[in-house]
């Protein structure tokens, strides 16, 4: 088997970000995904994103399951952490060390498999407890690692590359984040670099329940007449209702809208998001309006992209439980064994 290593020379020409970083430095490995996928356009996604946002690498935490899109967190940011947990186990994975250390950044990624089906109790618990996350599932509607079988994800009516005709209704993941709880819901495809990468950016800077569902056609198995994952599908019935960028408060990046409605909402990090309004009438910050959007476009066979719904006011999981601001991890023995005395007193709060 041959392996081939990235060149760790950099050229010096390469333009550089607030902390001195190339995106050379948000790299990771050479990814062994086939040619064309959908998620290496993420990854690449991600990497941008990251690289923006001067966001020093070891500040991240990378999560993911299993599939092929859980194999991406070792193609982008190699000097991050990361942790690949079993078969839908990231969430509760990511929220535990999320509990115990707030100070970090935490990514995960995950797939229609993962997160659509084994893993949809944990998808579902994770978004509507408010954890502190960015939680970005590659959507492509096939299980690619085991030969393209249909996803919990996949459209009724639509056929595989076999002609076989997925008869199930399929999980709108869209829907189910927006019924949980989550504060900052998107939708975005593959091929829309322009959309994804402030998109992704947003979600990052956002306190609460990040949710991004990225449409990610897989060339193997679910990019073909028939398939609604496909490039040609997406691209035919794509419904963007806005485009955006992200304003972090320490240095403005010079943005060139064309004409229409600003809409710009402030996040807790004193960052803002600029949003350009397509369609007139789509306001990102009304949950409900978000969600009959969202299904009434469904019902018309168009996929509707964009922020779909943001809460400029979220709270994340440590505030809901009134944690301290010290990260678990250097609380000394004393502070989480306090004694039998404060336990009974606790005990007796609950009588």
């Amino acid at each position: 088997m041959t392996f081939v290593a990235k060149p760790k020379l950099h050229h010096p020409t390469l333009p550089q970000n607030a902390l001195c970083y190339t995106r050379r430095d948000y790299e990771g490995k050479i990814s062994t995904l086939c040619a064309g996928c959908g998620h290496d356009s993420i990854s690449a996604a991600i990497i941008q994103a990251c690289w923006e946002l001067s966001l020093e690498p070891h500040r991240l935490a990378k999560l993911s399951g299993i599939g092929c899109s859980s194999k991406t967190p070792d193609y982008f940011l190699g000097q991050s952490h990361g942790f690949n947990t079993v078969h839908g186990r990231m969430p509760s994975v990511l929220t535990g060390a999320n509990l115990a250390n707030r100070e970090l950044i935490y990514l995960g990624v995950s797939g229609d498999g993962d997160s659509a089906s084994i893993g949809i109790g944990q998808f579902v618990h994770a978004i509507r407890r408010g954890v502190n996350m960015t939680y970005i599932v590659e959507n492509n509607g096939v299980y690619g690692l085991t030969k393209g079988q249909f996803s919990a994800t996949a459209d009724q009516g639509s056929t595989s590359k076999r002609g076989v005709v997925n008869a199930d209704s399929p999980i709108d993941l869209i829907g189910l984040a927006l019924q949980l709880g989550a504060t900052y819901v998107g939708r975005s495809f593959s091929g829309d670099k322009a959309q994804l990468v402030p998109l992704i950016k947003g979600a990052i800077a956002h306190r609460g329940a990040a949710f991004l569902d990225v449409i990610s056609p897989c060339v193997a198995f679910n990019n073909h007449a028939g398939s609604t994952k496909s490039y040609e599908y997406v691209r035919a019935h794509n419904d963007a209702v806005n485009r955006l960028d992200v304003i972090p408060a320490r240095a403005e990046i010079a943005v060139d809208y064309s004409a229409g409605e600003t809409v710009e909402v402030e996040q807790h990090d004193g960052s803002r998001l600029r949003l350009h309004k397509i369609d007139a009438d789509y306001d990102p910050r009304d949950r409900i309006a978000a969600m009959n959007y969202v299904q009434q476009h469904q019902a018309r066979g168009e996929v509707v992209t964009g922020l779909l719904y943001v809460d400029a006011e979220a709270e994340d999981l440590h505030a809901h439980l009134n944690t301290v601001t010290a990260p678990f991890n250097r609380l000394e023995a004393a502070e989480l064994s306090p004694g039998a005395a404060v336990l009974a007193k606790i005990n007796a709060g609950f009588r």
